[in-house]
């Protein structure tokens, strides 16, 4: 038996945000203070917006305090009601913006190789009360853009998707928000960028991109007109400070994370019943998150196990997107929420396991993780 590998230090979670140098914020700050504006579209939101254009592509940018009130905005934006098609396999917040406005999210099955809404099982859930679809990039894995616009257009429905995870990623060259009605990013500290908090909407639409400038801005159009029902979801200067500081390390933080797929790839790939993604592509992939999927009934170690016994080690690794929205308590009585409805995204939500992906974790402590699942599935440590 080989040696037993040693837990690290200190925790290792399945991300870390990147942290700008405190000089280069404070400057940020000095610009504020000098200025003496902290909200409402201020000189760090306007050219935050701006820089994001090298990220996200040339459609119009509105940035907000969170990626949920982002779509939030965009769903009432959109004037979406009755139905909204989604998938099971993601974040809470999909449905809860639905749920929020009143609208009854409709579960659907999801492709098992890229784990977003599969577009066979989608014109069988369409019904009179259906407005819109509303997809997921999961893990920056872009849908099948082109089938669900299909669809869309057959059934004059809205498509939103929930960009999240997709900062950066592209589709034949093309950013992902170029496609659909609108799509929403997290800012949040979780994600490959973040201003700490925060999100935004693009779109390819000029006149809903106004419509969202007013709703987040609890609907004033000036100091004596209200215009619409909105709420306060504005990005403030300190989160946007903060944005900017970052904007520009993103590119080596990518670098960085693909040197970890690679030795996560050429490490895990041959161990029984684990499935690794395919290599990142630099110029495409939103190197989000590293996804795992381990079948058990292959692997000698079940995905919840190699789960536990990697906190003893002191690796975090988490299980998104374990349980489904579809099994939440607000969902699981609901008729499209039923397992046989869903077989493969109750499938992959048994398999998935994300590890620790972010580039000060280094090579040497993705080799680390590498030696303790290995001896994990070898050894039963």
């Amino acid at each position: 038996m080989s040696a037993q590998p040693r837990p690290f230090e200190e925790p290792v979670y399945v991300t870390r945000p990147i942290i700008p140098d405190l000089a280069a914020f404070t400057r940020h700050l000095e610009a504020i203070w000098d200025c003496a504006i902290l909200s409402n579209g201020g000189p760090q939101h306007i050219e935050l917006e701006r820089r994001l254009h090298d990220h996200l592509g040339d459609g119009h940018i509105a940035l907000f305090n969170n990626g949920t009130n982002a779509l939030m905005t965009a769903v009432k934006a959109l004037d979406l009601t009755g139905e909204v098609i989604t998938t099971p396999f993601t974040f809470a917040a999909t449905p809860h913006v639905l749920s929020w406005h009143g609208i009854e999210p409709v579960f659907v099955d999801i492709e098992a190789h890229s784990m977003t809404l599969d577009p066979t099982r989608i014109e069988a859930a369409i019904t009179e009360r259906t407005s819109a679809i509303l997809g997921v990039h999961v893990y920056g894995n872009p849908c099948d853009v082109d089938a669900i616009e299909q669809i869309a257009r057959r059934h004059n429905l809205r498509v939103l998707y929930d960009g999240a995870h997709a900062f950066g990623t592209k589709v034949r060259g093309r950013p992902i928000a170029s496609f659909g009605d609108a799509t929403m990013f997290s800012f949040h500290a979780t994600k490959l960028f973040h201003t700490a908090e925060g999100g935004a909407i693009v779109t390819e639409d000029p006149a809903l991109r106004r419509r969202m400038d007013l709703l987040k801005n609890f609907g004033i159009t000036d100091e004596v007109t209200v215009q619409a029902v909105g709420i306060n979801s504005k990005m403030n200067e300190l989160q946007a400070a903060l944005g900017l500081c970052l904007v520009d390390a993103v590119r080596p933080e990518r670098e960085r994370r693909f040197a970890l797929a690679e030795v996560y790839a050429d490490r895990l790939r041959d161990l029984p019943g684990f499935h690794v993604p395919e290599t990142p592509d630099l110029q495409a992939d939103s190197l989000q998150y590293y996804c795992l999927r381990i079948d058990r009934d292959v692997s000698p170690v079940s995905r919840d196990a190699l789960y536990e016994a990697l906190k003893r080690f002191n690796i975090f690794a988490r299980r998104y997107f374990y349980p489904l929205c579809s099994d939440y308590v607000p969902y699981a009585a609901r008729p499209s929420s039923r397992r046989e409805n869903l077989p493969v995204a109750n499938r992959v939500a048994d398999q998935v396991l994300c590890l620790p992906y972010y580039g000060a974790l280094g090579r040497d402590g993705a080799e680390r993780i590498c030696d303790t699942i290995s001896a994990i599935v070898r050894d039963r440590v």
